[in-house]
């Protein structure tokens, strides 16, 4: 079962990183920082008037969204990109009459204003920069991908907005409002793998993850197959507390089934 799990997630991996994912843009992934990261709060920024020096500044943005730059004194920064700050010190510059068609560049030092919270079954669960536009794909990617004992789905919490899950594979095939970009604030959650239950005339009972459309038939094998006294052809479904039936063994397994194999009758 170890080694099923790990195909899967190696198959996940590969096309991630192979370039297999072709990003559509759906109205879930409609984002207002679109045009670049939006400077806020504890932000780092290096403002550089060239050939004038002494009119630059390192600084941190403060909280209140500005920051204080010689000659001009407060510039508003949260709420602008790098460039849309450039052209704002370049305006208060030149209208100003301190500098004639200065030329300001604006680079961002640290990024600390927007992140997210990966959480549940990853590798690396934490807390992840936003610091530049990232989609889901992505923010699992940086957190080590999904673990073998993790969902094959993942939860999008987004203040304000009903819960989204998200299936890993759609994800990594790049389906049509599949892949949202990630705004700050934003949780995203991998939960313990479903799990169904197999037990009888089975080489190996016990609880096993749910993959993507597994049959009954593959869940069989999965559990190493019916003993010599068993039968594949006589196994009985529980679903959802309800009374035992007989499976058809292309009958798609979901969560929390219990499967029976019975007894070979002699």
């Amino acid at each position: 079962m170890a080694f099923v799990r790990r195909l899967f997630t190696t198959l996940l991996r590969v096309a991630a990183i192979a370039g297999m994912v072709s990003f559509g843009t759906a109205a879930m992934a409609a984002d207002p920082t679109d045009g670049g990261y939006i400077l806020g709060a504890d932000d780092t920024v290096q403002v550089i008037v060239y050939g004038q020096p002494e009119a630059g500044i390192t600084t941190r943005i403060k909280s209140d969204g500005s920051i204080v730059m010689p000659l001009i004194g407060n510039v508003k920064a949260s709420g602008l990109t790098n460039i849309g700050l450039a052209k704002l010190i370049t305006d208060r510059l030149t209208q100003g009459g301190f500098l004639k068609d200065p030329v300001v560049n604006v680079e961002i030092g640290a990024y600390v204003s927007k992140s997210a919270n990966v959480a549940g079954k990853v590798t690396s669960p934490g807390i992840v920069a936003l610091d530049r536009q990232y989609r889901v794909l992505d923010v699992l990617l940086k957190s080590g991908w999904i673990r073998e004992n993790g969902a094959s789905y993942v939860y999008l919490r987004r203040p304000g907005s009903p819960e989204v899950r998200l299936e890993a594979e759609s994800l990594v095939r790049g389906e049509t409002d599949r892949n949202p970009l990630v705004r700050d604030g934003d949780t995203l959650f991998v939960p313990d793998a479903d799990q169904y239950y197999i037990y009888g005339q089975i080489n190996r009972a016990g609880a096993f993850p749910v993959l993507p459309g597994m049959s009954v038939r593959q869940a069989i094998a999965i559990g190493g197959g019916v003993t010599p006294t068993g039968q594949s052809n006589k196994v009985g479904l529980i679903r959802d507390g309800a009374k035992e039936v007989d499976a058809d063994l292309l009958q798609t397994i979901r969560k929390g089934d219990v499967i029976v194999v019975k007894e070979r009758l002699f």
